[in-house]
């Protein structure tokens, strides 16, 4: 009987720190329509349509949409933002994000309102819909 008892206490105890982790992940992560602050360095430039891919050079999918981002990086220079935050070497600027699984990506729109984001490997096409649909044409 008190190995069923000390079982039952683990299972409790289990149960009760999955609750805990969950709301100090909801309550640290951004709802989604979050606004996020811009680390533009000019202020006074207009505020374009950002996409954030938060990843790692470690990551096969985020290995193959490296290559992806470079190239749009420099076709919409001027027109949208194109970040990669790196989830292993900059933990703190990617927790800020909410991300649950990498790749992630994240769209936001002029005023720095999250408007859309996926998870996983996202084509360019994909991308490209999504920036000329934020304004970026």
């Amino acid at each position: 009987m008190p190995a069923d008892a000390f079982r039952n206490g683990l299972i409790v105890g289990g149960v009760i720190l999955l609750v805990v982790s969950v709301a100090v992940y909801r309550a640290r992560a951004p709802s989604p329509g979050a606004v996020v602050e811009s680390d533009a360095s000019n202020e006074d430039s207009p505020r374009l349509p950002r996409l954030v891919d938060v990843g790692a050079e470690k990551c096969e999918a985020c290995r193959a949409m490296a290559p992806i981002l470079a190239e749009l990086k420099a076709v919409y220079a001027g027109r949208a933002r194109i970040d990669f935050v790196d989830f292993w070497k900059e933990p703190d600027a990617a927790e800020g994000y909410g991300v649950r699984v990498i790749p992630t990506q994240i769209f936001f729109d002029r005023s720095g309102k999250e408007v859309w984001r996926h998870e996983g490997f996202l084509p360019k096409e994909d991308i490209i819909a999504r920036l000329k649909e934020l304004g970026a044409g």
